[in-house]
């Protein structure tokens, strides 16, 4: 992570990691400003689904806190946790400015602390310059005392200009009610002129803590109906609002006691159940028809459930009885189709609840099983330099999407490129890595990455030394057969050479190069350049399709390419006419055009008039 430019006064100091797996966290001072840059090297979430920058501040509690994050390289997004806390963020925002990629956050701590900012791309590995900032919001204008509202009551209302305003925009109106711990009760809220979102929450001092919302009740429509059960005695907002920051116009809140949830069946595990959803099978609280199974599970517990219909796409979740509150879920997980199927373990003892239902509003039969999965077989050492034979069986242990598979653990060092290469003639293979713990966590995953068929090329850059377990398995959860499987240690990633403006480079692609994550091997050299120098980058070789790219100082998978060429001197010959946006040092790769390919090449960078 670049070292961010102070706007405010600031101290800027490089910390050590806090929530979640970041690599370093600098400090920002509420009231402060900085300048920073998203860049290969800097942390990534697991399976590489973002790029992000950390931040640590100080908050008390009740701070009313607003940080902006400006881009015009990627989709900003901005999280805040506790520090050293895993899990989810505290609070979130993607597009909160209003504007497409901006994004403001505002937040109020609960308690004081030490905080977390990320700063981070919304998806991908996007790289480039951002601003951050971080401040203190004035105190609120107070607002008017809610409305009352009771249970069994309709009130007809009109959202105006002078209604107050809600901090992510939009008027709103305000009605409070008091709930017992346990108390369910149903809000809708029906309005032509605008699309209605209902929202039920709780007042901290002068912010309105958010519990539950809906926009678009079961059914169709765009009406809301919300289903809420009150976690703790007391008083709760209800605030009718637009889902648009300028919806205005008539509406009616209506307030009740919530239908009983869906009758609950008993289930046991390794117990496979038929369930049929018919057009008068109870409704969840979300609206969507639902059949639902108890069971009583103990901590540690590992289960899995698996449902499969012909007549409509299944979806399932998991809750814990006692409060309702969602575990786990899943669309299409079993790995052939629209069945369904999700994995976890139990943290507590208890009673769980499975809601087995239509993904839309589909109707017809299904079979549900739950089973309880026995811990993953120890992983067999993996050997660099040796090819392992192995076979995929029904005595092997199932993954979360309920493949098979079969597990390999090495022990790596910080900058390691390790690879694992997978074939079959049985089956489609597939490989994962991830850390060594009780619960896998891919990190990098490859289906075709050989590029010669359905065979597996996965490569991994280790970022923090420790154990690390690949799993081979088949891409769908029904093949079984015979495979093989190479462990490669292709050492730290090979840092540029030099070339002077004006000099040829000569040099031999081999297996032992850099690759790019398509699979293409490739050579890098630093050369110095001026802003608005004009540069011919010409790569010639009687070997390999040819490609030159052209990026800034940086090296590893995620260069950030400024400009690249093919064929522009001939079929398998690339010739590049580039202009330096600036003054500094940049990288330019002489690399194939597809994977496997190596040989010799000859790289030349000249001054143009």
């Amino acid at each position: 992570m670049h070292r961010p430019s102070v706007l405010a006064a600031a101290s800027v100091l490089a910390l050590t990691m806090a929530a979640g797996p970041s690599l370093a966290q600098e400090t920002l001072r509420i009231g402060a400003s900085v300048d920073g840059r998203l860049e290969s090297g800097d942390a990534t979430a697991p399976r590489d689904e973002y790029r992000y920058d950390d931040y640590r501040f100080q908050a008390r509690a009740g701070q009313r806190l607003e940080a902006i994050m400006r881009s015009n390289a990627f989709d900003s997004y901005l999280e805040i946790y506790a520090d050293g806390a895993q899990g989810d963020p505290l609070a979130s925002d993607d597009d909160g400015l209003g504007d497409g990629v901006h994004a403001r956050l505002r937040f109020t701590p609960e308690a004081d602390g030490t905080y977390v900012l990320r700063a981070r791309n919304y998806s991908g590995l996007d790289t480039g310059a951002y601003s951050l900032s971080l401040r203190e919001r004035p105190r609120p204008p107070r607002a008017p005392r809610p409305g009352a509202i009771r249970k069994g009551a309709e009130v007809s209302g009109e959202i105006t200009e002078r209604d107050p305003e809600q901090d992510d925009g939009g008027r709103y109106d305000a009605y409070a009610l008091g709930a017992a711990a346990g108390e369910r009760f149903e809000v809708t809220l029906n309005a032509d002129d605008f699309d209605p979102l209902v929202r039920v929450g709780r007042m901290n001092g002068p912010d309105f803590v958010e519990l539950a919302y809906n926009d678009d009740a079961g059914g169709g429509g765009l009406n809301s109906r919300l289903i809420f059960t009150a976690p703790t005695a007391g008083e709760y907002i209800i605030r009718a609002t637009a889902l648009s920051d300028d919806g205005t116009g008539d509406y009616t809140l209506g307030l009740n006691e919530a239908p009983p949830p869906p009758p609950s069946k008993p289930i046991t595990l390794d117990e496979t159940v038929r369930g049929t959803l018919e057009e008068d099978t109870a409704m969840n609280d979300d609206g969507a028809r639902a059949d639902v199974y108890r069971f009583t599970g103990v901590a540690g517990q590992r289960i899995a459930v698996e449902m499969k219909s012909s007549d409509f796409d299944t979806y399932l979740t998991l809750r814990d009885a006692s409060d309702m509150s969602e575990l786990a879920s899943d669309d299409d997980g079993a790995g052939d189709g629209t069945n369904s199927r999700l994995a976890h373990v139990l943290e507590v003892d208890g009673v769980y609840l499975i809601e087995a239902r239509a993904f839309s509003d589909g109707t017809g039969d299904s079979t549900l099983t739950v089973t309880e999965t026995p811990p993953p077989p120890p992983p067999s050492a993996a050997v660099f330099g040796e090819t392992i034979q192995g076979e995929i069986g029904e005595d092997d242990p199932l993954d979360d999407s309920g493949r098979r598979y079969d597990a390999y653990v090495f022990t790596g060092v910080e900058g390691q490129r390790v690879q694992a290469i997978m074939r079959s003639g049985d089956f489609d293979a597939y490989l994962e890595i991830g850390a060594a713990s009780d619960d896998f966590e891919a990190l990098a995953s490859d289906d075709d990455g050989l590029a010669e068929g359905t065979d597996s090329r996965l490569n991994f850059t280790v970022t923090e030394a420790g154990d690390y377990v690949v799993r081979a398995s088949p891409l769908g959860s029904s093949g079984e057969g015979l495979y093989s499987i190479e462990f490669v240690d292709r050492g730290p990633e090979p840092k540029p050479g030099s070339l002077l403006i004006g000099s040829t480079a000569r040099g031999t692609l081999s297996e032992a190069d850099a690759m790019t994550v398509e699979g293409a091997y490739y050579d890098a050299y630093r050369f110095q350049a001026k802003a608005e120098e004009k540069l011919r980058l010409t790569l010639v070789s009687n070997a390999f399709d040819a490609v030159v790219e052209v990026g800034e100082d940086e090296a590893g998978a995620d260069f950030d390419v400024l400009a690249s060429d093919d064929d522009s001197l001939s079929d398998t010959h690339a010739r590049l006419d580039w202009t330096a946006p600036e003054d500094g040092w940049f990288v330019v790769r002489a690399r194939s055009y597809g994977p496997n390919e190596t040989g010799p090449y000859a790289l030349t960078v000249e001054r143009q008039p």
